[in-house]
């Protein structure tokens, strides 16, 4: 019978909308030879809608009480490697459940995270002043992200297969 150590994901993704979570996750996975998955695209299989639907016609709780659930399903079923939506870390008890495990955190720069997310983009929490509020999630959330990381790695300016190599380094 296998631990709960084996069970659990090879590398947990964390940061803001795009830090490359999943550009990153999909190579890290195939690097590793395990399968890939995002908490965002379980709560959309859930839901039966996408995320920006769930947000705007059942509203921001909701949308939590989803992706909680996915990850907490994620982390208990999973063991390639996840990526968690950007938000997800905001809750006490997914905070509490990632406790253990071998979370990354992509840490990126604004001007990088607009340039890749794109102003236009359907992000829900990004509808009114794209990069002031982008700016503001940046800034609410970076201590939670570097609280719960083991490993922390710049995404700034740099290819997709560098940042893996480093997180394949770091990670041992």
């Amino acid at each position: 019978m296998e631990s709960a150590e084996e069970r659990r994901p090879a590398a947990v993704l964390i940061g803001p909308p795009g830090s490359g979570k999943s550009t990153v996750g999909t190579l890290l996975a195939e690097h590793l030879g395990v399968g890939f998955r995002d908490t965002d695209a379980d709560v959309e299989a859930v839901a039966g809608k996408s995320v920006s639907d769930v947000f705007v016609e059942d509203g921001e709780e909701r949308f939590r009480e989803l992706e909680a659930a996915a990850v907490r399903a994620a982390l208990e079923e999973h063991d390639g490697v996840l990526s968690l939506g950007g938000g997800a870390i905001l809750d006490p008890a997914t905070q509490e459940a990632l406790a253990g495990h071998r979370v990354v955190y992509l840490q990126v720069k604004l001007d990088q995270a607009v340039k890749r997310v794109g102003l236009g983009s359907a992000r829900p929490l990004l509808v009114l002043n794209p990069r002031s509020q982008l700016r503001r999630l940046m800034e609410e959330r970076r201590p939670i992200y570097e609280r719960l990381a083991r490993v922390t790695v710049a995404t700034d300016e740099r290819e997709p297969a560098d940042i893996v190599a480093e997180i394949e380094k770091e990670l041992g």
